[in-house]
């Protein structure tokens, strides 16, 4: 199927490894030029090399406003917006200390409504835009065990509503991607912490059974499977659907709704 992504350019933040350099790359397989982020140029670099010629890289922390200021000077407008940076951990709420709550919310909040703010104006000048978080199914189902990082999620999601409301009557949509437990190497540190192994399917097997047993996949979901609903929604084809929580976690919730 054609995506029909030629001659738009996605911006995809924290998008040096993971579902964030998946998005990224099957975006350009689509022919949209796509710009990547990453805090250190060697990641960047390393990311570019796997990308291939077409798609450039921009070395910033956004979620500081020094940060947020370099990647404005260097990128004055985009048609997609995919707001993927994000960060999590496991550790018990009585663990969790006040300071911890900022950051979560800086990274997987703040970064996110910040940057659609910027980039709005200019989608609403062209009348076309797409605007992702990638949020999580821990929005929904919050683990006990990482409370802060479900309640972030949860509030990504109603930042990505409440900034559709807005898009009535134009081309602009905004839509919120909730993945379930996904490859990557951030995932396998996070495995080795819980002591399920840092690598290899037994270790997912483990984490999958023993606190995600509701998964239908019984596997842990590979980047690409994310970031081909990613490409879908930013396509044109996606144009009915808005202000929507689409997910891709393996059937994991249980809910219908």
């Amino acid at each position: 199927m054609d995506l029909r992504l030629q001659g738009k350019t996605a911006l995809i933040t924290g998008s040096t490894a993971g579902i964030g350099l998946a998005i990224a790359s099957t975006l350009q397989e689509e022919g949209a030029a796509v710009i990547i982020n990453g805090r250190t140029r060697q990641r960047i670099d390393q990311s570019l090399a796997k990308l291939g010629n077409g798609a450039t890289g921009i070395v910033a922390d956004l979620t500081t406003k020094e940060g947020r200021e370099v990647l404005y000077q260097q990128v004055r407008h985009v048609d997609i917006l995919v707001n993927n940076l994000g960060i999590f951990e496991s550790k018990a709420l009585t663990d969790v200390a006040e300071e911890d709550w900022s950051k979560f919310f800086d990274v997987n909040v703040v970064s996110g409504a910040v940057l659609s703010k910027h980039y709005f104006a200019a989608m609403r000048n062209k009348n076309w835009g797409r605007v992702i978080f990638i949020a999580s199914e821990a929005g929904i189902n919050v683990p006990a065990d990482m409370i802060p990082y479900g309640v972030s999620k949860a509030a990504q999601t109603a930042l990505a509503r409440g900034l559709a409301e807005t898009t009535a009557g134009t081309g602009i949509t905004v839509n919120t991607v909730l993945p379930g437990p996904t490859r990557s190497e951030g995932v396998d540190r996070f495995l080795a912490s819980l002591d399920f192994g840092n690598s290899g399917d037994e270790g997912e097997r483990q984490f999958l059974r023993k606190l995600r047993p509701t998964s239908l996949l019984g596997r842990f979901a590979e980047a690409k499977e994310v970031a081909t609903l990613v490409a879908y929604l930013a396509s044109p084809l996606a144009s009915a659907t808005n202000g929507a929580a689409l997910r891709v976690e393996g059937g994991l919730l249980r809910n219908v709704f």
